[in-house]
């Protein structure tokens, strides 16, 4: 089952701050600063114990951290780089859809 897959399954599915942390074993320090950033979508001007995050939010968090480990990125260009690596993935799909080859 692939990453996309996950998040659609579990995308319904909404986690507290506290919930997301566990799951992803990431500081709330960590989030806060990715949500201050831009590249976490929730309200940074709401409370924290308002914040809800999706399945979809879960593998953000995760690959956003590979990137800024491995690449040593600064939370804004790791979430570059996961957005345009979405839209590519997006776009291949549209094209296998269209009958046209991806490579």
């Amino acid at each position: 089952m692939t990453q996309e897959h996950i998040a659609m399954v579990v995308d319904e599915v909404r986690l507290t701050l506290d919930e997301l942390t566990t799951s992803c074993t990431m500081s709330r320090e960590w989030v806060i600063e990715h949500v201050q950033a831009g590249v976490l979508e929730v309200d940074p001007l709401a409370d924290v114990t308002l914040w809800r995050f999706s399945g979809r939010d879960l593998l953000r968090v995760r690959r956003l951290w590979e990137l800024e480990l491995t690449f040593d990125a600064n939370p804004e260009l790791a979430g570059l780089v996961v957005d345009l690596c979405d839209e590519l993935a997006r776009l291949r799909s549209r094209l296998r859809r269209a009958g046209l080859r991806t490579d």
